[in-house]
């Protein structure tokens, strides 16, 4: 079964700065383009950190204020004080940058997200060359997929492909992106692993199972295992 991945959602075209691009310039591409970041690229397109808005605005929040160096300066300020003083982009950069790759999934890039507290990922080919990027915004674009797209997956995908079930025997329905698994299958183990698999689908946001079953293979008895009880 096919979930999304990166490269379904990436922006192709990607603006970028190389290591000399000055502040200024670096400014003017992201108000100009409308991003919040930006890759750090050298003649070959690999990735060598990324200047967002937060390695910017360094400099506004110190203007105007004397340069304060401490003896024992903490690694913190001592990168905000020299990203305010930082003419260039490869001393305002962040590095090394956080990345992924196009056959990464969704639920991966998102969870990397969170992790590493970013707002973009670059999206590197096998030779670590810049092929794309992908944000927060991006990656919900998946739950933008039809209610008729997603019942199709389940359909198709779930039920008839991965379990071989019967053409009538579930029911399923979507709406808003919630899918409704109903009907009855053979056993409990398949009834467990259509809605585990039904979350899966690209799109899914919560599925309800009233799902029946014939036997309850869980609880079969391993006869490796079995327990004999002695005659009296």
């Amino acid at each position: 079964m096919r979930t999304w991945q990166v490269g379904d959602v990436m922006t192709r075209e990607v603006a970028t700065v190389g290591e000399e691009t000055p502040y200024r310039r670096i400014v003017d591409a992201l108000v100009r383009r409308g991003i919040s970041g930006v890759p750090v690229v050298d003649g070959a397109r690999r990735v060598l950190g990324v200047v967002s808005e937060s390695d910017l605005l360094h400099k506004v929040e110190r203007a105007g204020r004397p340069d304060e160096r401490r003896v024992f300066e903490g690694r913190r300020r001592r990168t905000v004080r020299e990203k305010a003083e930082a003419l260039l982009a490869r001393d305002l950069m962040t590095a090394p940058a956080v990345a992924t790759w196009p056959e990464a999934t969704i639920s991966a890039a998102a969870r990397q997200m969170d992790r590493e507290s970013v707002k973009r990922l670059p999206v590197l080919d096998d030779l670590g060359r810049l092929v794309g990027i992908v944000t927060r915004g991006d990656l919900l674009r998946v739950h933008l997929r039809t209610d008729a797209e997603i019942r199709e997956d389940v359909v198709q995908e779930v039920l008839r492909r991965v379990l071989a079930v019967r053409d009538g025997l579930v029911t399923v329905r979507v709406r808003g992106g919630e899918v409704a698994l109903d009907g009855r299958l053979d056993r409990r183990s398949a009834v467990e692993l259509a809605g585990r698999l039904a979350g899966q689908v690209s799109g899914v946001v919560r599925v309800t199972s009233t799902l029946a079953y014939d036997v309850d293979d869980t609880t079969l008895a391993d006869p490796h295992t079995a327990r004999i009880t002695p005659a009296a």
